[in-house]
């Protein structure tokens, strides 16, 4: 790895995700998976999914 590379990665690692970032990265890595097994879930399918998780979690 290039020097300029490492002082990005090092960078990055010093930024606080935010709550949302961490949602957008759930949400990217369940559709990640679930499309590689099922080319037909969508990433829609995904934020509806957890839309609705969100929604009883806060009940």
């Amino acid at each position: 790895m290039n020097e300029p590379l490492k002082n990005l990665l090092e960078a990055a690692r010093k930024i606080p995700q935010t709550e949302r970032d961490l949602e957008l990265q759930r949400r990217s890595f369940a559709y990640g998976n679930t499309h590689f097994e099922n080319e037909l879930i969508t990433r829609e399918m995904v934020d509806k999914i957890a839309e609705q998780m969100a929604a009883k979690k806060q009940k």
